[in-house]
């Protein structure tokens, strides 16, 4: 629904779909303006002193704190990182905030605190400045957290969603749907015959090893809330091309296709926190392919589909039986609260 007609704030405006496209468009680009912040894009390229730098933020408040491959804490880091590295950036600092509950048990915060040095060490940026609020008990969720971060762009690399070019390859960092059914099997006591684990981790390392084959990548993606489905979809319309997919290319790990099945969920919605999605000139595909998989991040990697000039702004999928569906952009989020 357009924003006009929806008077109060819904829990699918913060899940990455249609309803997050129109409360920006909406309500806070004509409130802020500027034409960086109109490019929509996971961190804004600005130039300050002659640097090119990329610069995001981002907040956290997944439930529960704590899954299997990771916390809050990892998400934090991970997630702004790698909204860095989808402008090609190096990441170099982030900022941290902790707004907490007035009740929460300080080991609680203490164990989250921990998580993120470690996987900022891990990602090689350094934390240098932050902030800490308290609310009321009863007006939070235990420890949310918020990251800004700042990393320098190398000269020659514009990677941005207004790239795509028919022709380009689309090519799958790894196997999708992990983050979101880890969270989900831990919040609702689920299982599906084995532990399903997020695949949150910092890309900025895989990414620099696809720009040292070529700088010639044109899009990046990390598709975190909507999935893979909202981040092609975003691409698509702003570049104004279509995007076919072999939807049996994608890969789905077995356990995350029988939790989909069970619950009624497509994969191609459910988040992700380690996995990026990436378009690239055919010429280069099978070198920037190869740079991937050579990557420990990036070994799983898959050409899952195509840029075209047909469709502009839809997102196309072959199925197994030969015929073919739209894959559109989620209405709101399938799993709430995932990051």
């Amino acid at each position: 629904m357009p924003l006009r007609d929806h008077p109060v704030v819904v829990m699918g405006h913060g899940g990455g779909g249609a309803l997050s496209a129109e409360l920006t468009r909406h309500l806070f680009l004509p409130s802020y303006g500027g034409e960086t912040l109109g490019g929509l894009t996971d961190s804004a390229a600005v130039t300050l002193g002659g640097a090119r730098l990329a610069f995001s933020t981002d907040s956290y408040v997944v439930r529960p704190l704590f899954f299997p491959g990771g916390s809050i804490g990892d998400l934090a880091v991970n997630g702004t990182v790698n909204d860095l590295a989808m402008s090609g950036a190096v990441p170099a600092h982030l900022s941290c905030a902790f707004i907490l509950e007035e009740g929460t048990e300080l080991s609680t915060v203490g164990r989250v605190a921990q998580a993120l040095g470690a996987a900022a060490r891990a990602a090689d940026v350094t934390v240098v400045t932050g902030d800490t609020k308290v609310v009321d008990s009863g007006h939070g969720d235990g420890v949310y957290v918020n990251t800004s971060g700042i990393g320098l762009i190398p000269e020659g690399v514009d990677i941005r969603p207004q790239r795509a070019r028919p022709g380009d390859v689309v090519i799958v960092s790894g196997p999708i749907g992990q983050h979101g059914i880890a969270i989900l099997s831990v919040r609702e006591g689920l299982t599906f015959g084995t532990e399903v684990v997020s695949d949150t981790a910092p890309l900025a390392g895989l990414v620099q090893a696809m720009l040292a084959v070529t700088p010639e990548v044109h899009v990046l993606r990390d598709p975190t809330r909507g999935g893979l489905a909202a981040a092609l979809n975003e691409i698509a319309t702003a570049s104004d091309t279509g995007v076919v997919l072999d939807e049996a290319a994608v890969p789905v790990p077995e356990a995350v296709a029988t939790a989909c099945a069970l619950l009624g969920l497509d994969p191609m919605y459910v988040a992700n926190e380690g996995r990026l999605v990436a378009f690239v000139p055919r010429t280069h595909a099978d070198a920037v392919l190869d740079a991937m998989r050579a990557h420990p991040l990036g070994r799983g990697a898959a050409v899952i589909g195509a840029c075209v000039a047909e469709h502009p702004g839809t997102v196309v999928a072959r199925t197994g039986l030969g015929g073919t569906r739209i894959v559109d952009l989620p209405l709101g989020e399938q799993l709430p609260r995932i990051c």
